[in-house]
């Protein structure tokens, strides 16, 4: 995942998490990226293939910047401090998250 290391979206994921608007879910994520109206999508590597097919496919379609998160959708969930799994996640607004400066030039990684 060129030079974006899984602690720093760890930590920039659980200030966007607590301070902005996240949309968790493959099924939101689909119809968030089928709209644009999305600043970042992060895809569990362990996504089912058919939608993060989808998912990449509007996103390229949308300009939408995306990055496969280095780890599992539970590893996700985690890092968002959910219970549960997370395949996938849209960010509509960071809040005080630095996670957009993260990927700024590292897009579609």
């Amino acid at each position: 995942m060129s030079n974006i290391s899984k602690s720093g979206i760890d930590k920039s994921l659980g200030i966007a998490v607590k301070t902005g608007k996240i949309l968790f879910g493959s099924n939101s994520t689909i119809k968030s990226a089928m709209t644009g109206k999305v600043r970042l999508i992060i895809i569990a590597s362990n996504c089912p293939r058919d939608k993060r097919e989808k998912i990449e496919y509007y996103c390229r379609l949308s300009g939408i910047p995306y990055i496969i998160y280095p780890g599992s959708s539970l590893d996700l969930g985690a890092a968002c401090g959910k219970p549960f799994s997370v395949a996938a996640l849209t960010i509509r607004d960071p809040g005080g998250s630095d996670i957009l400066k993260l990927v700024e030039g590292g897009e579609n990684v």
